[in-house]
């Protein structure tokens, strides 16, 4: 689906153009067209490749989707993929949803295509508008503020794993609650997951934008490219910390339930040992030989219960003392 088709020529808004009109305004001189999609079908594509010239093989990864973040280069264009992190709302432990831009940028073009994200770029492109000298550099700095805003998307969800974190931290030792503290634990180290994968290959890529060789699309742009890496290397930093500390919760609420185990273990054994006293003199004296002289004393019977009752009253008092029970 088309969302927007705009022509721009030095640093100013020409206007919405149509699609057709596409080849005639990107061959004036200090202009260069934007065009967004979301979710496009294959005609949507093939109209879109031969309005600018696609390579191929890009063309064909982004009817694919399903990319892993990178960037790279054909000729004196480029094909750049991103990923999205969306929490789902009203949706049991809020998962994240996992979108994907694909960007291609040409000298005199850029073309973002959305697959599965609710939020679209609407403010990137009022923020582009509101800043005329930069846009000057043409599609290079439109591909920054595009790469700026889906980084900064981050922050939040980077914020959001922080806080979850914490709070299951504070209830690795209330009682009772070890089970559902291990799968949130792992929910937790799922999110994470896919939030490095969104980021640790975007930031080798984007090493490619700033220093040395720079593709010509992003020349005069390397600062603010060097930008987005600090940010990205920031979230790699922090994702690192989340990720021993999400080990070292795993481990503690592990030897939680290792404990908890451990108790019902001594439990068991303790009234285990209470029970076998009277089991095993009711199983001696129950074996019917002919010569057990206890059989016959007249104190024979209250005597055997009373040594059962005061065993198990002093087993009882010592498992007591040592918190067996």
């Amino acid at each position: 689906m088309l969302i927007n088709c705009v022509a721009y020529q030095n640093g100013s808004k020409l206007g919405d153009i149509p699609v057709a009109d596409i080849s005639e305004y990107v061959t004036r001189p200090e202009c260069f067209v934007w065009v967004a999609l979301f979710d496009p079908t294959v005609d949507e594509m093939a109209e879109m490749a031969e309005e600018f010239g696609l390579h191929p093989l890009a063309v064909e990864d982004a009817h694919k989707g399903h990319q892993r973040p990178k960037i790279e280069e054909y000729d004196d264009s480029l094909f750049v993929v991103l990923h999205t992190l969306e929490s789902v709302p009203d949706a049991p432990d809020s998962p994240l949803a996992t979108g994907e831009v694909d960007i291609f940028v040409g000298s005199n073009y850029i073309l973002s295509v959305r697959h599965r994200t609710r939020k679209g770029f609407h403010d990137v492109r009022t923020r582009c508008e509101r800043e005329p000298a930069l846009l000057r550099y043409g599609s290079g700095f439109v591909l920054y503020a595009l790469m700026d805003n889906v980084v900064d998307r981050y922050f939040p969800i980077l914020e959001a794993l922080e806080s979850e974190l914490e709070q299951i931290e504070d209830n690795i030792f209330v009682r009772n609650t070890a089970r559902s503290n291990i799968e949130s634990l792992y929910a937790l180290k799922q999110k994470l997951m896919l939030l490095t994968h969104a980021v640790d290959p975007l930031m080798e890529a984007t090493g490619k934008l700033y220093g040395g060789r720079v593709p010509p699309v992003c020349a005069g742009m390397g600062e603010y490219f060097r930008d987005v890496y600090d940010h990205l290397h920031r979230i790699h930093a922090t994702i690192d910390g989340i990720r021993d500390m999400l080990t070292t919760a795993i481990q503690v609420n592990l030897g939680m339930i290792s404990l908890a185990d451990s108790e019902v273990t001594k439990k068991l054994a303790a009234w285990a040992a209470i029970i076998a006293v009277p089991t095993m003199m009711a199983g001696i004296y129950g074996m019917n030989f002919e010569h057990m002289p206890e059989l016959e004393w007249t104190f024979g019977y209250p005597l055997a219960i009373a040594t059962m009752v005061v065993v198990d009253v002093y087993l009882y008092l010592r498992f007591k003392k040592a918190r067996w029970l």
